[in-house]
Parts: structure tokens; sequence; C-alpha cells
């Protein structure tokens, strides 16, 4: 598959910062708290989806101190709609745990200390930064692989090494572009008939039918 030149790398950045530099998550959050949660419980589940599962988890457990002492049938029953969601809630009780006991309380935001809490890995701490600070970071979900694989920006196999590979090419504007690859991956450069009459890329792309992921 042919790379996209530095020149198409310039103008693929300038073209997502210009449409999407106001670009933020789908999921719903009035806090950091909310926020990780939120994020952690959208790992191989829809925004859509967390967002109609958090109100009623929020509601009965608005804080970190509240969730530390849940009981895990009661949070998996809250949460019993979202993939993987026995692992899900034991990991959002020890994070709550964690945040309590280490941080008095206050989620760290900070992308090194956010993973050491249970369920935060790169891609959701780079996420929580990304989103509620504004941090130059980049995330690599399913909808950023495929279309930075497509737009011949990474021919990598890993979101890890993607997320490496685009954070080199890109360097700066990181959070508008992550937010603008995720919304035009998940509305327009769909995995299945991608809409290519509505994308403002085409001119970039390298090829529509690889990466149906």
């Amino acid at each position: 598959m042919k790379k996209a030149t530095k020149k198409e790398i310039e103008q693929i950045h300038q073209l997502f910062v210009d449409r999407y530099s106001d670009a933020v998550t789908e999921l719903a959050y009035k806090n950091a708290y909310e926020l990780v949660i939120a994020v952690a419980l959208s790992a191989q589940c829809t925004d859509k989806r967390v967002n109609l599962i958090t109100p009623a988890l929020f509601e009965k457990y608005p804080d970190v101190y509240t969730l530390a002492d849940a009981d895990i049938e009661d949070v998996k029953a809250l949460i019993n709609t979202c993939s993987f969601f026995n692992n899900k809630a034991k990991n959002i009780i020890s994070m709550a745990q964690r945040v309590v006991e280490v941080y008095n309380g206050e989620i760290p935001l900070d992308e090194k200390e956010l993973q050491t809490l249970a369920g935060v890995g790169q891609k959701t701490a780079n996420v929580v930064m990304i989103e509620y600070t504004g941090a130059n970071l980049m995330a690599v979900d399913t909808h950023v692989f495929r279309v930075s694989h497509r737009l011949g920006l990474s021919d990598d196999t890993t979101a890890k090494a993607t997320e490496a590979t685009l954070v080199k090419k890109f360097k700066n504007d990181l959070h508008a572009l992550h937010q603008g690859m995720v919304l035009f991956g998940r509305y327009i450069c769909t995995a299945k008939n991608p809409k290519c009459e509505e994308c403002f890329l085409t001119h970039y792309c390298k090829t529509k039918e690889s990466f149906k992921v």
C-alpha cells in the first residue's frame, strides 16, 4: 500500500484540524471521575451504549468514595449491557479504591499516573487527557487505526505502534487530530461501505478496501 508523502501528511493534518478543531468526545460526563469510567466502559462497546448505561451508575455512585465501597454484583447489574461487564465492574471498583487510597479521592490528571489505575491502559489514559485537558497526545481506537491505514499514514500492525507513528508524523494539534479521526472513522470512513461521496479526503485515500475494522 502506498504511503502518504510528507506534503500529503501536512495537508491531511490541516484538513482535519480545520474541520474538527472543536470536536469533543461523544461520551457524556460531568467531571474527571465520570470521564475515566465512561472511557473505560467504551472499550469494545459503543459510546451510544455507554451513554445509556452511565446515568444510573453515576446516580447511584456519584464519586470515587461511593464506588470504592460498592457491591460488585450491583455494579455488574448496572452495566450488564456493556461488553465484558464482569471485568469492567471489577476494574472500576478497584480504580475508585486506588484513587481514594493513593490520590486522596482526586483523579490524577497525568497519563502515567492514570495508567496505574485498574482497567486504564495507555489508550484510555490518553483519551482522558486529550478530552479533559486538551493534552497533545494521540490515542488509537479502531476508527483511528482504520483511517490512518486507509490514508497511508501508517502500516503498523498494532494500535500502540500506530500511535507512535502518528505522533511522529503529526507532532502537534494531536488532540484535535484524535477527535477528528474518531468522528471521521465513525461517520464517514466506516468499516463497511465507507461514505466516499461525503469524504473530504478522497484525494489522499490509498484504499477503501483494507482495514475493515
